[in-house]
């Protein structure tokens, strides 16, 4: 159960690997990109494993993951899982 969602980020500036990249230019290196995440499960104690890679056909330029969190009318939170693999522009909020 997730009780809250994430976002793992890294900022692209000038010390960044990715600073300057395209899509053509990540093509043209054959550049994948992979991401680790490791956790706790705290109801089981464990230790939680997460690995995904992505090449640059799946990266999804200036895009944003939409917000899953909401309220609803009774004011308490609401988590919107049908909006989970959504993106928006990321210039919105």
């Amino acid at each position: 159960m997730f009780a809250l969602t994430f976002s793992v980020m890294h900022v692209i500036d000038e010390a960044s690997p990715l600073f300057g990249a395209t899509r053509q230019s990540l093509e043209e290196d054959g550049a994948e990109l992979v991401a680790t995440v490791v956790g706790l499960d705290e109801s089981m104690s464990q230790t939680v494993h997460a690995r995904a890679s992505y090449g640059p056909e799946e990266i999804l330029w200036d895009r944003r993951f939409a917000d899953v969190l909401g309220t609803g009318p009774d004011g308490l939170t609401v988590l919107d899982y049908r909006r989970f693999h959504e993106t928006e522009p990321a210039g919105t909020l």
